[in-house]
């Protein structure tokens, strides 16, 4: 039930079309009524009563009495379809833009087939329940209370005994109801497991087959199916149970219905007509009981549905603009860290172990680039992050010219940060618009000269397209260092004053190398710069070099100094960039 209000709670701002939707559900109930008045009319005064002058005005009634029902049928269906189109079109719009807001650590956990089933299907489903679940359970209500007062009108014992069977009915809805959810729910969860298996398996297509998993990957994704069916025919096995019970309930109604009323005819205590017309009521008022099964099944499917997509509508974003929160004006650039620590944990206290950096206090002046070194786990990527917003500081604060970021608001603070990582992410779209995804504005020339500074301009004329060429999912249709040169493109035309790289290039070869290097060089030129540091070269341009081990700044200075007097320093350098200097060497 609060899936459905919250529901309604959409619908509020349609309520024009809920309104009219109810109205022309009401006129087109009222026609129907009318047609067992007819025909008892038409047996006790024309059949019965040889009054043939009746058939043809009869005739004529119920054919005029069905054309206004259809009339209203159509208007009901339309506004309550046009009402579920707009809550559902509202609902996936806040759904999507929710998720754009959620932090990195939602993203953490979450599994891309998961949200996009949610996104998908399980707002599919909220679309069928209001489009003809919601109607049909309004529908059905008004249908069974008219009716009810209708039967008790034309005879109130014989009413009585065809409900006798009606407390067996609600009993089995309920038991339907108590077993059927649950089943749905999991249907709905396993659906969602089948479609992350489907994404991460089309995503990472090209692993799967370099490895010859097919075979693997095939097995997997059979007993996730397999499961989804088992699930599926559960759920079939309680409706087909369902079914021909209410069939069996609403008969014995029926048969109690001929029995005692066909005795009143006889006794005449009853008309003819008023005994057929009756029945025809009792089936009015057996048609909406009867739905109520398919109605149970659609809502409890939508309950399901409506727990996941609102479980994601509640959370909410651990990193978010502060009440109060202003612009950020452009900045000089300069970066302090005091006292920071942080842990991807729920919780912490500062000095557990969960904790992946501890107590980090480092100043960076504007335009200075900081080369960030250390073993795997150190803490490199996580620093870094804490600079843009991704994470907020478990402890301590970031400040960008001596302001602390969580008073400005997220955009005009990301704005003015450029990232370029080794796994660098294209979109679906042309190079242009990739280029230009920071600065959708940007004239082509603009974008022609961040091209140039990164040394992917001629490359990108070379192409039938030009600057329109298409690239394909995540940029498959270029090479690693190409797409790494858009992406510094992309950061270069937004004109960061603050940057973060991912100098690692050992991928490429050496002279795509050395051309990432040279758009790197003229990418930081007066910004400031933090490096996750791979390359010798590297080291060796940095105005500083920021050694961390186990999350904490162990050392910093310039090569030359740490070499000398840094332990930790000179084994990192002999794992990691003694080979780079020896290669260097044998190459030259």
């Amino acid at each position: 039930m609060k899936v459905l209000g919250r529901l309604l709670g959409y619908a509020r701002r349609y309520w024009l079309a809920l309104a009219a939707g109810v109205a022309a559900m009401g006129a087109g109930l009222v026609a129907a009524l009318i047609v067992p008045y007819i025909i008892r009319v038409v047996i006790d005064r024309a059949i019965v009563g040889g009054d043939v002058r009746l058939l043809g005005w009869a005739a004529s009634a119920v054919v005029g009495v069905s054309l206004i029902r259809g009339v209203f049928a159509f208007g009901e269906r339309y506004a309550m379809e046009y009402l579920a189109q707009k809550v559902i079109y509202d609902l996936r719009n806040a759904l999507y833009s929710h998720l754009q807001r959620l932090s990195f650590s939602f993203y953490d956990h979450a599994q891309t087939g998961q949200l996009m089933s949610r996104v998908t299907g399980d707002v599919e489903t909220l679309r069928r329940f209001l489009g003809f679940g919601l109607m049909n359970l309004v529908s059905n209500g008004l249908t069974m209370l008219a009716v009810l007062a209708v039967l008790v009108s034309l005879h109130w014992r014989l009413t009585v005994l065809s409900l006798a069977t009606l407390p067996f009915t609600v009993l089995a809805i309920a038991r339907f109801s108590r077993e059927i959810r649950p089943a749905y729910t999991a249907i709905q969860q396993q659906l969602a497991v089948i479609t992350s298996r489907l994404q991460e398996n089309l995503s990472g297509v090209r692993v799967v087959r370099a490895f010859a998993r097919e075979e693997d990957e095939e097995a997997r994704f059979h007993r996730e199916n397999t499961a989804y069916l088992e699930r599926t025919v559960a759920a079939a096995r309680l409706w087909a149970f369902f079914f021909p019970l209410m069939n069996f309930i609403t008969g014995a109604g029926t048969a109690l219905v001929i029995w005692y009323g066909g005795r009143e005819v006889i006794l005449g205590r009853l008309s003819l007509g008023s005994l057929v017309a009756f029945n025809s009521f009792l089936l009015m008022l057996i048609m909406p009981l009867r739905m109520i099964g398919w109605i149970v099944n659609l809502s409890q499917r939508a309950q399901a549905a409506g727990q996941r997509i609102f479980e994601i509508l509640d959370t909410e974003p651990d990193v978010r603009d502060l009440p109060g929160a202003r612009p950020l004006p452009r900045v000089r650039g300069e970066v302090v860290f005091e006292n920071v620590s942080f842990t991807y944990e729920p919780r912490g206290a500062e000095g557990d172990d969960s904790f992946t950096v501890h107590d980090i206090n480092l100043r960076v002046r504007p335009g200075e680039t900081v080369a960030v070194l250390g073993a795997t786990g150190s803490g490199k990527s996580t620093l870094v992050n804490l600079i843009p917003r991704f994470y907020d500081p478990t402890a301590g604060r970031v400040l960008i010219d001596g302001v602390d970021i969580r008073e400005v608001t997220l955009e005009s603070l990301r704005r003015q940060i450029g990232v370029v990582l080794q796994d660098t992410f294209l979109f679906s779209a042309s190079i242009r618009e990739n280029i230009a995804y920071g600065r959708p504005g940007a004239t082509l020339e603009e974008i022609q000269e961040a091209a140039r500074a990164a040394g992917i301009h001629d490359f990108i004329t070379g192409l039938p397209q030009g600057y329109d060429t298409l690239v394909g999912e995540r940029g498959v249709g270029l090479s690693g260092g190409e797409r790494q040169r858009v992406a510094i493109a992309r950061a270069l035309l937004m004109d960061p004053r603050i940057l973060i790289l991912d100098d690692s290039t050992s991928s490429v070869d050496t002279e795509t190398e050395h051309a990432i290097q040279a758009a790197l060089r003229r990418l930081m030129v007066g910004r400031t710069t933090f490096v996750i540091a791979q390359r010798l070269a590297t080291l060796k341009s940095a105005d500083r070099i920021v050694v961390l081990e186990e999350g904490r700044i162990v050392d910093e200075g310039d090569h030359a100094a740490l070499l000398s007097r840094s332990r930790i320093y000179r084994e990192i350098y002999g794992l990691q960039f003694r080979p780079q200097e020896d290669a260097g060497r044998e190459g030259s």
